[in-house]
């Protein structure tokens, strides 16, 4: 019923600028017929809407994949570097965070591992809203930056680097078949900025699937329970998401394609020293608007990657 929903709401959008093209371009023959500046300078402006929403829906063409209009799970692992890397993975979760409040996408900090001087170790994300994931995938991948370093007495240049994970939450939808004795289950106390413990009871849950050695963890719900729920539900993805992951690798080892996964897919630079500069390796595309990028505005590095996935598609 929502995937009906979702493509009767496609349908009635398309439908409705199909007719409000017709209609404008009625008016617009007859503003000329009869000279009407006013009319004329007012659908100037109403072809101008009509475009920008064109550009819209055309632009969602581009989420195919059978999870795009998902919401979004989002980790970010800081490299080697201690302080130096993880204030950058928490520069990269401010990047998102104000991104996902600009596209109007509801988040929640899951799961958060302050650093010891400064950043972040790691964070998990719930993004939630139309094409969450279809967006939120062009970001998986390593993320370099070159810059002063702030944490340096002689200021000198580093590089540090960070993991950007991103999977589609796939709720209850799917099913995957989990073996309990396949799981450690540890509780904790949630720990506030700094480390230091913001509740007395131990409420936060870290769960360890044994085979596959993944780690989940949540503290962000008030209850013990609440926290085993949603650490589940990341699980549930993470696993899935490892499956496609693998058969994927395995067609294209059999297509004999270079297979990049973990640390050494390096996909964007960010450089802020000597120069200004975003590039994203993928695709070529860059700007010299730092600030910007990092403020949140990664719509055009987003959009590139997404129209050459397409282009890539279509040549093969």
């Amino acid at each position: 019923m929502q995937e009906i929903a979702q493509l009767t709401e496609s349908v009635q959008r398309w439908r409705g600028l199909a007719t409000r093209a017709g209609e404008t371009r009625e008016l617009l023959e007859l503003a000329r017929a009869e000279d009407d500046e006013a009319l004329l300078a007012q659908l100037a402006e109403d072809v101008e809407a009509l475009k920008g929403e064109l550009e819209r829906s055309e632009f969602e063409l581009l989420f195919s994949g059978l999870y795009d209009e998902r919401d979004a799970l989002l980790s970010i692992h800081a490299g080697a570097g201690g302080t130096e890397s993880q204030d950058w993975a928490e520069m990269l979760m401010r990047m998102y965070l104000r991104w996902a409040e600009d596209k109007g996408f509801q988040t929640q900090v899951l799961d958060l591992s302050e650093g010891e001087e400064a950043g972040i170790k790691s964070a998990t994300i719930e993004v939630r809203g139309r094409y969450a994931f279809g967006y939120l995938r062009a970001e998986r991948g390593v993320h370099r930056l070159v810059r002063l370093s702030p944490f340096d007495a002689a200021h000198r240049r580093h590089t540090s680097f960070a993991l950007v994970e991103v999977i589609p939450d796939i709720g209850d939808d799917i099913e995957v078949q989990i073996n309990p004795d396949d799981l450690r289950i540890d509780v904790f106390r949630a720990a506030g900025h700094g480390g230091q413990n913001v509740q007395k009871n131990s409420t936060a849950v870290r769960i360890t699937h044994l085979p596959t050695g993944i780690v989940v963890s949540c503290q962000n719900e008030r209850s013990q329970v609440q926290n085993r729920e949603v650490a589940m539900r990341v699980l549930r993805a993470r696993l899935y998401d490892l499956e496609q992951r693998k058969r994927e690798e395995e067609r294209a080892r059999l297509k004999g394609e270079h297979v990049a996964a973990g640390w050494g897919n390096q996909i964007r630079s960010y450089v802020l020293h000597p120069y200004q500069m975003v590039k994203d390796l993928r695709t070529g595309y860059e700007t010299g608007n730092t600030a910007a990028v990092l403020d949140g505005r990664i719509d055009g590095l987003i959009e590139a990657y997404l129209r050459a996935q397409v282009s890539e598609a279509q040549a093969g």
